[in-house]
């Protein structure tokens, strides 16, 4: 985490996301109904969180698909992340607590998230990195060669109660924005020891994506790479069974710019708190191709976040520019802080869900982006490598590739023009409302393909923001 500033905020009650087989693995809750094709059925805008719900997850570990643009499970199902960043939750609640959260975050339609295997002060954990009931991680303490059994056995209940819900954990085995010190003290061998020991110990741990990094900012030195880079190496020997990425510096990055890490990555994460079309786009773009998601941007509550508009525009501008998921993250659940509990069923993770809802209903691996604007073809704003996500007005739209379905995450009040001709059959126009999970129409028939369209947002959402997503499928 960069450094952060919280403000003051009310909190929305909670929906609970949906699951089809298009690749969005999503627990099913209780009471709910399935929606069908491009979710016709809407969730009540604050539902009562439901304790018990239906474990559909995916057939883990996680591999890349054979055009190296998303990830996949065993059986070869697309896997789209949808994540928070609880990146404390290892050491700072207790194991009912861990449960409690998972379990929530789960019915949210959340099927990922980020854990330091490892925690100390920077990202919200105690100075000695124990655990809150005081068991270390090492004893002696900061002595990698002599591993904690009974502080492990903690973390392997946790990937536990995870797999039980269905989840993926982006398992960060020594995150470098407070570990560098201590990594430095030990030096390469003893890291590469560490990473095998973990690696070996949770290579048979079947929801594990290995997150490597944390705000690395010198990960320029190659004396402080080599470290980093010697625990994800014993990671590799010791758990062949597992992809890993890494996460350099912000305020803007992606893992591929490091090129020591080529041989060790098999995932890019994308790190921006500048727009995040732009971060997800550059390494799109790159070759060969590799799944890229964003691993971090501005969460709830802190940095650039001026309401929940912040986030669907982070998150719906990278799914649209060919991001295989997301993470979100709220500034008071990432360390675990006091009164977490109560920010839960924020309207951020709300906004997740419907996001997971709209994304689940559709085939979002077939996407390619609208990069050239042949398809939104006028009104797409103007697309911006750095500056405040909130005073950028890009759109992006993606279309599928035969051409039977176009969404664009429109952020601002405006027109825009849509090449019919790019599309396929006759089309079917809807707007999504993001803050809802509704539909309504954006025409009032059936629309050929043919001819360039104008479609306007239709006013204020749900929320009193003005963003909303075009819907255009073919019947």
């Amino acid at each position: 985490m960069a450094t952060s500033y919280r403000v003051s905020a009310a909190c929305g009650g909670g929906v609970y996301a949906l699951g089809v087989s298009t690749g969005l693995h999503l627990p099913l809750s209780r009471g709910c109904q399935a929606i069908a094709l491009l979710g016709q059925a809407t969730l009540p805008r604050a539902a009562v969180p439901s304790s018990n719900a239906s474990l559909a997850a995916p057939a883990y570990p996680l591999a890349v698909s054979s055009n190296g643009r998303y990830l996949v499970d065993r059986n070869g199902t697309p896997f789209m992340i949808n994540g928070d960043s609880p990146q404390a939750l290892a050491v700072a609640v207790s194991e009912s607590d861990m449960e409690l959260y998972l379990a929530n975050r789960a019915r949210y339609g959340i099927n990922t998230v980020w854990v330091n295997l490892v925690c100390n002060y920077p990202v919200g954990c105690r100075p000695d990195a124990a655990t809150y009931d005081g068991i270390a991680p090492f004893v002696p303490s900061g002595d990698l060669s002599h591993p904690n059994e009974a502080y492990f056995q903690r973390i392997d209940s946790l990937l536990q109660v995870a797999e039980r819900y269905g989840l993926l954990v982006l398992l960060d085995p020594m995150e470098s924005s407070g570990w560098l010190d201590v990594l430095r003290a030990n030096g390469v061998d003893k890291a590469y020891a560490y990473g095998y020991y973990v690696g070996s110990r949770y290579r048979d741990v079947p929801n594990i994506l290995w997150l490597n990094g944390n705000d690395f900012q010198t990960w320029h030195d190659a004396s402080d790479d080599a470290l980093v880079m010697a625990v994800a190496r014993g990671i590799r020997d010791g758990d062949p069974n597992h992809l890993q990425t890494v996460e350099l510096n912000y305020y803007r990055s992606s893992s591929r710019d490091d090129d020591r890490w080529s041989s060790l990555i098999q995932v890019d994460a994308a790190y921006t708190y500048s727009p995040t079309y732009a971060q997800i786009l550059d390494s799109y773009n790159r070759s060969p191709a590799m799944p890229v998601f964003m691993v971090e941007a501005s969460y709830e509550f802190e940095n650039s976040y001026t309401g929940p508009a912040t986030l669907r525009r982070q998150a719906y501008w990278s799914l649209l520019s060919g991001a295989t998921g997301h993470l979100y993250g709220n500034a008071y659940i990432w360390p675990m802080s006091s009164g977490w509990k109560s920010y839960l069923d924020s309207i951020g993770a709300r906004d997740m869900s419907y996001l997971a809802n709209l994304f689940a209903s559709v085939r979002w691996y077939d996407f390619i982006p609208d990069q050239n604007h042949s398809v939104v073809t006028a009104g797409y704003g103007t697309y911006a490598e750095s500056g405040n996500v909130n005073d950028n007005d890009y759109v992006t739209a993606a279309r599928s590739a035969e051409g039977t379905l176009l969404i664009a995450y429109i952020p601002t009040e405006r027109t825009i023009a849509v090449d019919l001709e790019s599309l396929q059959g006759m089309l079917r126009a809807r707007w999504y409302d993001p803050s809802t999970g509704s539909f309504t129409r954006a025409a009032d028939s059936l629309l050929p393909s043919e001819g360039t369209r104008e479609f306007h947002t239709p006013g204020n959402n749900g929320d009193g923001d003005s963003d909303w997503v075009l819907v255009i499928d073919s019947t």
